[in-house]
């Protein structure tokens, strides 16, 4: 068992920027920003069981918490939505008759421009997969829904499987060095941090910006 077991959350904070990452989970800090909050409601909506079905070709449900703790991986999460499709040459489920072939989607509510997929919101999927499919011994497809546009992508674990496990492990154990050793890293070089909700916390302004003090200032009088 690993020091640290790792929310599959906060895969994204750490691929976005290991100081924010480092300020969430040593620091507690917190701030939201207006893409923090639509987010954020956005997985409400998914997760407050509206979107949970039943019919005679599959069973959906939102809000499943996932674990996979091999001493590799050591993660858990809560899947926006898993679909059990009704299939001869599925698995067994507890709780439901039946096989089912098992299906992961992610809802994100905005799509790249120019790729059909974020990698870090890939990696957070793939980190679900390798918890999905411990648990009920398969080999789950998995997509990405973007709201604005309303379509799915599939995203390439069948094909490439072993390039998204490695960047996995290799995130977790750099994740857990960070973590383990309790430092702030300092901010990479080139980091674009106007879109971070974080930004104000992780270099705090001495003096707060104020338009009066600086067209006094330009006019030679004093600010007080």
């Amino acid at each position: 068992m690993n020091d640290h077991t790792i929310n599959i959350r906060a895969i994204q904070h750490y691929m976005y920027c290991p100081r924010r990452f480092a300020l969430l989970e040593i620091n507690d800090d917190w701030e939201e920003n207006a893409f923090v909050v639509k987010a954020n409601l956005q997985h409400q909506h998914v997760h407050d069981g509206s979107h949970s079905y039943s019919d005679s070709k599959k069973i959906v449900r939102s809000d499943i918490t996932v674990y996979n703790d091999a001493p590799e991986y050591d993660i858990f999460g809560i899947t926006d939505c898993i679909e059990f499709i009704r299939s001869r040459n599925g698995v067994h489920v507890s709780g439901y008759d039946g096989t089912f072939e098992i299906c992961i989607v992610e809802y994100k509510p905005k799509a790249p421009k120019d790729t059909a997929f974020n990698e870090t919101d890939a990696i957070q999927v793939f980190a679900q997969k390798i918890c999905a499919d411990t648990i009920w011994n398969c080999d789950c497809e998995a997509y990405i829904y973007y709201s604005d546009t309303r379509k799915r992508v599939k995203l390439p674990f069948d094909t490439e499987y072993e390039k998204y496990d490695e960047m996995l492990r290799k995130l977790l154990s750099e994740m857990r060095g960070v973590l383990g050793e309790k430092r702030i890293p300092p901010r990479k070089k080139g980091q674009k941090c106007s879109g971070c909700s974080m930004k104000d916390v992780c270099f705090p302004k001495e003096k707060k910006y104020c338009v009066r003090d600086m067209i006094l200032s330009q006019k030679g009088e004093n600010v007080i």
